[in-house]
């Protein structure tokens, strides 16, 4: 009977502790008005002044289709082989999203650090977008762009192979 009390007890300290924070504004802001795939992944579980709109209770509602998407997959490794370089720290598949960690390129001094985005399952440079930090902060346009353009030069060459079987 202890067991089944303290489980319970347990149980209900969890529960109220996981919705303490639903009700606080917040995140963390970049210091340049650069879009990370962080904050496109965001975009529909923050409202427009910062606010959560989804509660923990969300995870109880039945899930569409849309939201736990299939990825491209000739995008997705082509990302990471073409940024193999860089250690990674978190993968999901589901929705899309590589981070990774600091990293210095083969014959480089710069260590780089990246966020990979891709949102569909089409072969599309739409389909994919790369946010690229380094220690100092945002890399430019152009060095992103370049690193955009290797990874979907990368997968059409995937998809090629593939295609000759």
């Amino acid at each position: 009977m202890q067991r089944f009390a303290k489980g319970l007890c347990l149980t209900l300290a969890l529960v109220s502790v996981a919705g303490c924070g639903m009700f606080q504004r917040g995140g963390t802001q970049q210091p340049v008005n650069t879009r990370s795939a962080d904050e496109i992944m965001d975009q529909e579980v923050y409202g427009e002044a910062g606010a959560p709109t989804s509660t923990i209770w969300d995870i109880f509602k039945p899930r569409s289709d849309e939201k736990v998407g299939s990825v491209n997959r000739y995008i997705w490794n082509a990302a990471l082989e073409t940024l193999d370089f860089l250690p990674i720290e978190s993968v999901d598949p589901f929705t899309g999203v590589i981070t990774t960690g600091y990293g210095t390129p083969p014959g480089g001094g710069r260590a780089y650090r990246a966020t990979i985005y891709v949102s569909d399952p089409a072969l599309d440079a739409r389909s994919l977008n790369v946010a690229l930090m380094t220690r100092s902060g945002p890399v430019s346009t152009a060095t992103t762009r370049a690193i955009e353009d290797a990874i979907l030069t990368r997968a059409r060459q995937l998809r090629d192979r593939d295609s000759r079987f």
